[in-house]
């Protein structure tokens, strides 16, 4: 039917669905509303107090549109007098039919109407369903007072939302909504004559405030999955074992518009069964697309993790394996930790923490001398906290030296003690302070790369190659060059990077970084040229596209076109190596895409992200209805998904490894039992004797020989 053709008439296109007319049908989509008018508005596809119909006919919409625009420019005249009598608006928060009940009053009191004049709205006649009962002039502030609801009502939805993610990022339970303290200090923090928060429910939070939460987290993560056929994408693994003893494994997927949470699986049943554990992960690998998957990042070197990335490379000739750099860091930091001196040093060190912090006189004594400091710094990484702290106790030398040489520590009971006197005399050592200022210039520029590597926004493939060698170096430094001295390091680092941390990915990473490869010390060694043929077979089955690789490498190497201009040190360092590429690679397209999918990968795993497991445990226990289940579904996508948003937008922002405060059981403020025993009836002693022995002592000693020259 043509426009011209459509039926003006609303009953037409809409029933009455009861006696007096106040609720009526549309008879398109078969929804209910108040009233013939709003029926006009439902079919014009008007916005307002209705919603559009999705099903009218587009002529019959047209119609209705049009009718309703022609009369709101006959109103226009009204408008400007409503304006010049300086008529009150008032805007009201409760429902549509008080709003008019309460302009009837009003304009019946200014104009000397009579009541019956201004029938309801949602109660029009047959003959009157053409025009609303209210005059024009006064449906305008009518509406105005309607749209003040709109938007008040969508206010206090915005502000449930707003709520409702606090709760649903942080995992706090959904009761609290019902404290009264929480209530205060949500709404105290406004201004006198603010609008106050709308607090959602419990049910709200499950309900419909949920349900946008996932959709909306559905779109963010669809827009994050359409990145992957460009920049290639990394799953890390995040496996753990829980209260129960179940082992439990995360997957996380990540590329450089942000990492998403996939789902987590509990492998206890077939943890030592190595071909069920690939073919979940097979599972997971075509869940995201062998074509995106660069490589998948364990999260340690044992257990069934160990035992699955010995047979990965077998099994996926596309896919690369690698483990978590910060592990593998961590893991040279212990057994440096475990060698000789080194060992030795940080056990006096540890001996001299306990001490003071095992005795509440001696504790306040310090920080006297101290300014308030504590020796102790606690670290977010544990294996960086040994050499953290004994930084910190060279830092306070002289103050440590001041308190032991004066009269308030003279003149304590701890002086006389063979304890005290113990402490006093190692901290009168030289012999201490010199293998201390040694271990912290071995150690600490590992701490300084596990910093870079957990703290930094971009990937770090280009870069990681470069950094241990020259992590190597600063060591070799601190060392005065002496092979004797620096050489057992070496051999603790080489061994974790050649066993566990490097990958084919890093070499040809350091090859594509620009900043480096058109440096003068830049050298393509045997292990560079390996890693970057291996990952070009690998990663790029097409023999066409190898060959065109091939051909392109010789521009590259040569600044031959756009690289030319690129090469330059203001533009090779102007941009991260990945962006370089996309600047100034168009030219070789098969070359840009590779080198680009290589420099987008990160080298850490999912523990840089730090996310609360107990989602995880909770929702894989069994024992649940369904629609229970669903529901702790929903909420574990929305929270990892949400953590790790909100963890990538902080990434590189002030990060530091110091943690907030220290661990009051921590081994290195905790005293042995047998030295709490020989305290003698201290007030703070006694109060440790319920926490735990240090295990200091308890991992047999570690020191690499070095080879005869």
């Amino acid at each position: 039917m043509a426009s011209s053709e459509a039926s003006i008439n609303i009953h037409d296109h809409g029933k009455a669905v009861d006696g007096k007319k106040q609720r009526v049908q549309c008879n398109y989509c078969e929804k209910e509303m108040s009233g013939f008018f709003r029926l006009k508005y439902h079919l014009g596809g008007v916005r307002g107090d209705v919603i559009p119909c999705e099903k009218v006919p587009e002529d019959v919409k047209e119609l209705f549109r049009n009718k309703l625009q022609e009369r709101g420019g006959h109103l226009c005249k009204e408008v400007r007098d409503l304006f010049q009598q300086d008529i009150q608006w008032k805007r009201s928060g409760c429902p549509n039919k008080n709003v008019a009940k309460k302009m009837r009053c009003q304009s019946s009191e200014s104009s000397g109407s009579e009541s019956g004049e201004y029938e309801n709205t949602d109660s029009m006649s047959e003959d009157d369903s053409e025009e609303p009962a209210i005059p024009p002039s006064k449906m305008i502030v009518l509406q105005s007072a309607v749209t003040g609801d709109v938007k008040e009502e969508s206010l206090s939805k915005q502000n449930k939302k707003c709520i409702a993610r606090f709760f649903f990022e942080t995992g706090i339970d959904f009761k609290v909504v019902n404290s009264p303290c929480f209530k205060r200090m949500i709404n105290d923090t406004h201004c006198p004559g603010q609008t106050k928060y709308m607090i959602p429910n419990c049910q709200e939070l499950k309900g419909w405030i949920l349900k946008d939460e996932v959709k909306e987290m559905q779109e963010y993560v669809k827009k994050i999955k359409q990145s992957w056929a460009n920049t290639g994408c990394s799953i890390l693994l995040d496996g753990w074992i829980d209260e129960k003893g179940r082992n439990l494994v995360s997957f996380i997927v990540d590329c450089p518009q942000g990492p998403i949470y996939l789902h987590s699986s509990d492998v206890s049943a077939y943890v030592d069964d190595v071909n069920t554990l690939q073919l979940l992960l097979d599972r997971v690998i075509d869940e995201v697309g062998v074509e995106n998957v660069v490589q998948i990042i364990a999260f340690s070197t044992i257990g069934w993790v160990g035992a699955v990335g010995k047979q990965f490379i077998d099994r996926w000739k596309t896919v690369f394996w690698t483990v978590n750099a910060s592990h593998c860091i961590e893991l040279m930091l212990d057994k440096i930790a475990m060698m000789g001196e080194i060992e030795e040093t940080l056990k006096k060190a540890r001996t001299l923490l306990k001490f003071i912090h095992g005795h509440a006189t001696v504790l306040n004594l310090l920080r006297d001398y101290t300014d308030g400091h504590d020796l102790v710094k606690p670290t977010k990484v544990r294996s960086a906290m040994p050499f953290v702290t004994l930084e910190n106790i060279i830092a306070e030398k002289k103050n440590l030296k001041a308190m032991f040489a004066s009269s308030e520590w003279n003149t304590s009971t701890w002086s006389c003690r063979s304890e005290g006197k113990r402490v006093a005399e190692l901290v009168g050592d030289p012999s201490f302070w010199k293998g201390a200022g040694i271990v912290v210039k071995i150690a600490l520029p590992l701490v300084r790369v596990l910093c870079l590597m957990i703290g930094d926004d971009k990937p770090q493939m280009g870069f990681i190659y470069e950094t241990i060698d020259q992590m190597k170096e600063t060591i070799k430094e601190e060392c005065r060059s002496k092979k004797s001295l620096y050489m057992p390091f070496w051999k603790v680092i080489d061994e974790i990077w050649d066993g566990h941390l490097h990958s084919p990915l890093h070499a040809a990473g350091y090859f594509f970084n620009p900043s480096l490869f058109y440096s003068t010390y830049f050298q393509c060694d045997y292990e560079v040229t390996f890693g970057l043929l291996s990952c070009m077979v690998r990663m790029n089955q097409n023999q066409s596209t190898q060959d065109k690789i091939i051909q392109q490498l010789v521009a590259y190497r040569h600044s031959k076109g756009a690289f030319g201009e690129g090469s330059t040190l203001q533009q090779r360092t102007k941009f991260s190596p990945a962006s370089w590429w996309c600047h100034y690679g168009g030219q070789y397209p098969e070359l840009q895409r590779f080198a680009t999918r290589i420099l987008s990968q990160t080298c850490v795993g999912a523990s840089k992200y730090k996310l609360n497991r107990s989602f995880a445990e909770k929702l894989l226990t069994k024992g649940r209805e369904r629609i229970e289940q669903q529901l702790l579904s929903d909420l574990t996508f929305v929270h990892y998904n949400l953590q790790l948003q909100q963890q990538h937008s902080l990434l590189g922002v002030n990060y530091d490894i110091v943690a907030d405060e220290i661990d009051s059981l921590d081994e290195w403020i905790v005293a042995d039992k047998q030295e709490i025993g020989s305290s003698n009836g201290d007030s703070a002693s006694m109060e440790l004797e319920s926490a735990k022995a240090a295990v200091n002592g308890e991992i047999p000693s570690f020191q690499v020989k070095e080879e005869p020259r």
